[in-house]
C-alpha cells in the first residue's frame, strides 16, 4: 500500500463519523475499517452485540479491550468520548472485537467464570480509583464485596465514598466487575447500567446478599 493510500485512509479516519447511517454508509465504512485495520491505522475498533439484558457495544485498541457501553449508557456518547480520549481513528470492526465478543457471550450463557481478555487501561481514573478498579478483578466470581470493603482493600478504609466514584466511573464494566461491590447490608447499590442489571449480573453468578461477610 502506497504513502498517499495511507494519508487518504487517515484522513478518511479522521473525517468519518463515528456511528454508522445508512446501508450505503455502513458498507463504505466496513470497507474503510477493513482497509485501515489492514494498514495499521485504526487505532479503535468497535462493535455491538446482543445480550439478555440489552444490546452492549465493546471497543477495543491494539493493547486490549478499552470501552464496554452498557445498555442503559448512550452510545453515540461512548464513541465521541472514545474518539476524544483515546482516537478519533475509530470505526465499526466487528473481526476485533470477536474475542471480547465470544466471552462476553459465554459469560451471559453461563458458561464463563473469568475472562482472559487483555485490557487497556487508558481510560481509568489514576490513583485510589485505579487502585479500586484493578482490584475488583480479584474479587471471586459468586462473591460481593462492599464499597467500604473496596476501599480498604485499596488502601483507604474510610474512602467507601470514593471508591463508589471508582466503580461508577469503571469504563470496562462487567469484565471489570464492579457489579460485585456492593452495599453494606447488602443492598445492590447503584451501577452504570442501573440497578436491575446489577443485580440480575448478581443472580447469574448465585450470589447472595446472606453470603456478605
Amino acid at each position: 500500500m502506497s504513502g498517499s493510500d495511507l494519508t487518504a485512509i487517515e484522513r478518511a479516519l479522521r473525517e468519518s463519523a463515528p456511528v454508522a447511517g445508512d446501508a450505503a454508509a455502513d458498507a463504505a465504512a466496513a470497507g474503510l475499517a477493513a482497509r485501515a485495520d489492514e494498514a495499521g491505522v485504526l487505532d479503535v475498533a468497535w462493535s455491538t452485540l446482543d445480550t439478555p439484558v440489552g444490546e452492549m457495544l465493546v471497543a477495543s485498541t491494539r493493547r486490549g479491550l478499552v470501552r464496554v457501553g452498557l445498555p442503559r449508557e448512550s452510545f453515540d456518547e461512548v464513541l465521541e468520548g472514545l474518539a476524544a480520549r483515546v482516537s478519533p481513528r475509530l470505526l465499526e470492526l466487528p473481526a476485533r472485537t470477536d474475542e471480547a465478543r465470544r466471552e462476553l457471550e459465554e459469560y451471559f450463557a453461563g458458561d464463563r467464570r473469568d475472562f482472559d481478555l487483555r485490557l487497556d487501561w487508558r481510560l481509568a481514573r489514576g490513583g485510589f480509583s485505579s487502585r479500586v478498579l484493578h482490584n475488583l478483578r480479584r474479587i471471586p466470581y459468586g462473591t460481593a464485596i462492599t464499597y467500604a470493603e473496596a476501599a480498604a482493600k485499596a488502601g483507604n478504609p474510610r474512602g467507601s465514598r470514593a471508591a463508589g466514584n471508582a466503580c461508577g466511573s469503571n469504563p470496562i464494566p462487567v469484565v471489570v466487575p464492579c457489579h460485585r461491590v456492593v452495599r453494606t447490608g447488602g443492598a445492590v447499590g447503584n451501577y452504570g447500567g442501573g440497578p436491575e442489571m446489577k443485580r440480575f449480573l448478581l443472580d447469574l453468578e448465585g450470589w447472595e446478599a446472606e453470603s456478605l461477610t
